[in-house]
Parts: C-alpha cells; sequence; structure tokens
C-alpha cells in the first residue's frame, strides 16, 4: 500500500506558521514513508474562496520546501458530493430538520439548565411528510443531520457506542458516540458543511493517513461513522497537538505577522520556520537543522506531546541564525548575486558568522564597497602610523597578522586600544566581521583611502 496524505486549506486567507505545522508534519510522514503528498483546496465557501489565497498557499507550501504530488479542488468534485449524499439520504442516514438556529440554542440552554449534555434530540425524525411540507409552506428551509448508530432499534433511545482507532499519535482513541448530536452535514442553503465533502474526498483519493490538529479528537468519531456509511473503510488517523502563543491563545489568518509570506518577506529562512513550527510541542529540542532531509530524520510523529505547543516567536530570530550560519555559499549564490553582492564565496565565509539573516549580507557588503571611515581626533597619530606599516603587495588571509605584528613594534597599544581605532577607520563600524578575512576583500587602495 503506497501511504497518501493530504493537505487541505480553506483558501481564505494567507496560511500561518500554525497551518505550516500539519502540512509540515504530513510532507514528513509521506517522505518517511516514501508517500504521496496530496494539497487539496477546500474551496466549497464559494463566498469567501479566492484564487489569490489558493495561489498564495501553493507558493508559500513550495518555499516551506513541500512539493505536492497531487492537487485538487473540491469545487471540482460536486458531482461526487451530491452522489454521496443521495445515497445517505436513500438509506435513511442523512433526514431534513426544521429547527432555527434561536430554537436550537434554546433547546442546549434547556439542557444545560437540567444539567444535561447539549445534544440534540432527534424531534425531526418524528416528523412525517405532511409535517415536513407544512414547515416548508411556512419559508423553512432545511438543513440535514447524519444519524449516528449510536442506538439498536429505537433511534430515540440510544445506548454507548464505541468508536476506537489506532491514532498515529496519540495511540488508542475512544469516542462514544451517544455523547454526541447528529453531525450538520448540509446547511439550509443546500451548501455542504465541510465533513461531507472531505470524507467524499478521502475515499476516491485514496488517502490512507489523516493526519491533523487534536481539535479535530472528537469530530474523527462521527467521521468514521460517515466513512463506513459510504462503505468505505476508514484511513488511519493522527492528532497532533496545536502551536499556541506563549498565553495559550490559538493562532489564526488575522496574525498577520506570522504568515508564511511575510515570514518569507522579512528574510527568515525557510528551515527555521519549518523546524519551529514542527519541533514545537515534541519531547526533542528544537534545533536548528539545515535542510529537509535532517528534518525527516528528525521528526517522530510519536515525539508530539498532547499538551499544546506553546511557542515563542522570538524563538525564531535564534534558530534563524543557527542556520545562517551552517549555509554553505552554494545555497545562497543565487540571492547574494540577485541583491548586488559580488564577494562570492570568500565573502561569504568572511561574514556569515555575523549574520542574523542572509539578507544582512547586503548591508556589511558596504564594509567592503562603501564604508565611511570614522577616525576620532585622539587615533589619528595612530592611524598614520599604521598607515606606514601596511605590508607591500597584494592582501591575503596572512595580511592582517603581519599588519598587526609591524604596528606593535611602532606604537605603544593593544589590545582594545588597538585593535578598535582599526576596525572603525577601515570599516566605519565598531563590531563586524573578522578583519583579517576582510581586508583581502577592502584590498589595498580602498584601505590606504580610509586611512587617508
Amino acid at each position: 500500500m503506497t501511504v497518501r496524505v493530504r493537505f487541505a486549506p480553506s483558501p481564505t486567507g494567507n496560511i500561518h506558521i500554525g497551518n505550516a505545522r500539519p502540512a509540515l508534519i504530513n510532507w514528513l510522514f509521506a517522505l518517511q514513508n516514501k508517500g504521496e503528498f496530496v494539497l487539496r483546496f477546500d474551496d466549497t465557501d464559494k463566498e469567501r474562496s479566492k484564487q489569490e489565497y489558493a495561489d498564495g498557499i501553493a507558493r508559500d507550501l513550495d518555499w516551506l520546501g513541500i512539493k505536492p504530488h497531487i492537487v485538487e479542488r473540491q469545487s471540482d468534485r460536486a458531482e461526487q458530493h451530491q452522489a454521496a449524499t443521495q445515497n445517505l439520504k436513500d438509506a435513511g442516514l442523512l433526514y431534513p430538520c426544521y429547527e432555527t438556529p434561536d430554537q436550537l440554542d434554546r433547546q442546549r440552554k434547556r439542557l444545560a439548565a437540567r444539567g444535561k449534555p447539549p445534544i440534540y434530540d432527534r424531534s425531526a425524525l418524528r416528523l412525517d411528510d405532511e409535517q415536513r411540507k407544512e414547515l416548508e409552506s411556512e419559508g423553512l428551509k432545511p438543513h440535514w443531520r447524519f444519524l449516528l448508530p449510536n442506538y439498536k432499534d429505537d433511534p430515540f433511545v440510544t445506548e454507548r457506542t464505541e468508536v476506537k482507532w489506532q491514532d498515529e499519535i496519540r495511540g488508542e482513541q475512544t469516542v462514544d458516540l451517544a455523547s454526541m448530536s447528529d453531525p450538520v452535514l448540509i446547511r439550509a442553503d443546500g451548501s455542504w458543511l465541510y465533513t461531507l465533502p472531505s470524507v467524499v474526498d478521502d475515499i476516491d483519493l485514496g488517502i490512507t493517513h489523516i493526519i491533523r490538529g487534536d481539535d479535530h479528537v472528537t469530530n474523527t468519531g462521527a467521521q468514521i461513522a460517515i466513512f463506513r456509511a459510504l462503505g468505505a473503510e476508514p484511513p488511519t488517523f493522527g492528532h497532533h497537538n496545536l502551536l499556541t502563543t506563549e498565553s495559550g491563545e490559538g493562532l489564526s489568518k488575522r496574525l498577520g505577522s506570522l504568515s508564511i509570506h511575510t515570514l518569507a518577506e522579512d528574510g527568515y529562512e525557510a528551515m527555521a520556520v519549518a523546524c519551529l513550527a514542527v519541533l514545537t510541542g515534541t519531547s526533542g529540542p528544537v534545533e536548528a537543522l539545515a535542510n529537509m532531509d535532517a528534518l525527516v530524520q528528525t521528526f517522530d510523529p510519536k515525539s508530539v506531546t498532547k499538551s499544546s505547543a506553546k511557542f515563542d516567536p522570538s524563538e525564531l530570530g535564534s534558530l534563524n541564525r543557527r542556520i545562517v550560519h551552517q549555509l554553505d555559499y552554494s545555497d545562497v549564490s543565487d540571492r547574494l548575486e540577485a541583491a548586488g553582492v559580488s564577494g562570492g564565496e570568500d565573502y561569504w565565509n568572511a561574514v556569515r558568522g555575523n549574520l542574523e539573516k542572509v539578507s544582512d549580507a547586503s548591508d556589511l557588503w558596504q564594509i567592503v564597497e562603501n564604508a565611511s571611515p570614522v577616525i576620532n581626533d585622539e587615533d589619528r597619530e595612530f592611524i598614520d602610523v599604521a598607515l606606514r606599516c601596511i605590508p607591500e603587495g597584494e592582501f591575503t588571509l596572512e595580511t592582517w597578522g603581519e599588519w598587526i605584528g609591524k604596528i606593535k613594534q611602532e606604537s605603544d597599544r593593544k589590545g582594545k586600544d588597538l585593535f578598535m581605532p582599526l576596525r572603525k577607520a577601515l570599516t566605519g563600524m565598531e563590531h563586524g566581521p573578522e578583519l583579517d578575512k576582510m581586508l583581502p576583500l577592502i584590498g589595498r587602495e580602498r584601505t590606504l583611502v580610509r586611512l587617508s
């Protein structure tokens, strides 16, 4: 059996780091099992779904390193959804209900006041054809509920009905169908809610594993019942914890600062985002891994904890810095050249240890080409001594050490009093890359001009 997983976002906004977590976990699981990854746009919400969001999601997944094997749209599969709907109606498993939202809310409040769980009482099942016609003549349109198999003979006499599954992440799970209301699958306006199209598509697309957030654990019991009602064997389920803020709040698309597109535009490395999104909330450390292969080897679904995965966005900066420091010139050459940085591998090796982001290399390139020397009055005489001590010939990695040796012989300075005036004169900065590596890039001509 070929493992096939899916990531099924609704194209109603930009995806954020919380959405990246299930996308990446599914991608890693597919790679670990030599399987396939399906990107399925759940775009049946016609009013809110937009092509620009679908395009943005595809772009952001590609930036993260996720390359779908199959791309599907739910909106292209209405015929299949309708056929499944009719099958359930014909089997008496999908029944029309006419309660308004206000009526349902009052029912729930009455049950709560009596200390009972707010479970729908299936009163719509008692309606005959004439009663339904009368309600519809009054302008009421039905929503449709799936009749859960939580009874023997009489649907009004429910009994404990356990649905069990071996969760890929959480281990053995049990849901009692008698503790749930029959789920609404079709709205009064005739549109489907998420559940039925999702189950139909999972069946038709051959999804073998559904890995998603643990906010769906209870829903899984009902969805397994729908799979079976449609004559299909349910896939294997896995439920991971959700990323939350430090205060425990859930993430939403409104947090634009954490959108994948914004993080990419801000210069963060895709692997820094991936490591934070995946490894937060596991029993292992959040490591700065240089590539997806390393993350595939490191991530274990069984390491995901059951508690919420609180993360600190500021940790992204530390991860990013550590990853940048690992990057070879071949990893960044295209970006550097596009930014007008022409120093090549020597420049990258000289500056990468000082970078927070690869884009910072563009700023430091000014040290080479256009630095503004800073020479204090009290250092002028010392700089003149340094100018006279400059070694002859082309600058190499050994030039700095040779030069410093001569300056020490000609002056009474040492330590910071020796190095800082030279750094400020050569780079215009008090901190920065090691000067033994930068000096050959700055070159003799620029050095002479800056010290003069």
